[in-house]
């Protein structure tokens, strides 16, 4: 019966890893891609005025 515990964590390590992938590959494009890509567009731009804003200072 020792193998049986030793073999539990890792299946359930990869029923989870299993798991987080397919929900990662469903979420990927669809209704959702817009608003995501909107949302990094937005994060960029914001980051983006930010450094010109402060921009390099010579001294």
């Amino acid at each position: 019966m020792d193998y049986v515990s030793a073999l539990v964590p890792p299946v359930v390590m990869a029923v989870f890893f299993i798991g987080v992938i397919r929900v990662i590959v469903k979420t990927q494009g669809g209704a959702n891609k817009a608003k995501e890509d909107a949302a990094v567009d937005a994060v960029l731009a914001r980051a983006e005025g930010t450094r010109q804003v402060s921009g390099p200072t010579d001294a």
